[in-house]
């Protein structure tokens, strides 16, 4: 096995900014930990920033949907595309927002195997249509997300949570993005 190369040996703490210094400091508060994907980006600066500005907005901005439930997309958008970087990390806040770890689980391997409501079914599905066959979404896909109580708003949201983690799962696999450790044992 070769040795990985990382973003800190890439850009080595010394040439990091102060701004991104104290970000990586609030993630050790937070989290215990500063996420792998970070790192990954931190070897230039303005990528990271327009990745965290995007995350940031979509994961935690204001939406009709819950941070949970923003979560469970990442996971099964992730699911289908057998990112394990997403799988680990966004499993695990399943598992912690949920207080369900086995929620986290069935998630990670087959959403549809969780007792889920209507809504959270609805939105899943669509999600994970979008991620397999995007070509193929419909009115009658935005139709079925509607008579679930999403509004159009919630649609463009649930939209543009499965295109960034479609987008976060190529680019883990293309680099071979490996999760922090930390990440396999929260909320068990």
């Amino acid at each position: 096995m070769s040795e990985k190369v990382t973003a800190l040996d890439l850009a080595p703490a010394g040439d990091l900014s102060d701004a991104t210094k104290a970000y990586f400091d609030k993630c050790r508060e937070k989290l215990g930990l500063i996420p792998n994907v970070l790192l990954s980006y931190a070897f230039d600066e303005k990528k990271l920033r327009a990745f965290t500005d995007m995350y940031n907005d979509l994961m935690l901005g204001d939406s009709g949907l819950s941070k949970l439930e923003r979560e469970m997309i990442a996971v099964a958008v992730s699911s289908v595309n057998h990112c394990y970087y997403c799988l680990t990390a966004h499993g695990a806040a399943v598992r912690q927002l949920s207080g369900e770890p086995a929620l986290g689980e069935m998630m990670v391997m087959n959403y549809r195997a969780a007792d889920l409501p209507p809504r959270q079914k609805a939105m899943l599905d669509f999600a994970v249509k979008l991620t397999e066959t995007p070509a193929k979404i419909e009115e009658a896909d935005r139709a079925t997300l509607r008579d679930a109580g999403f509004s159009d708003r919630d649609i463009w949201d649930i939209a543009s949570t499965a295109a960034f983690f479609n987008m976060s799962n190529r680019v883990a696999a293309a680099i071979d993005m490996r999760p922090n450790g930390e990440y396999h044992a929260m909320a068990r």
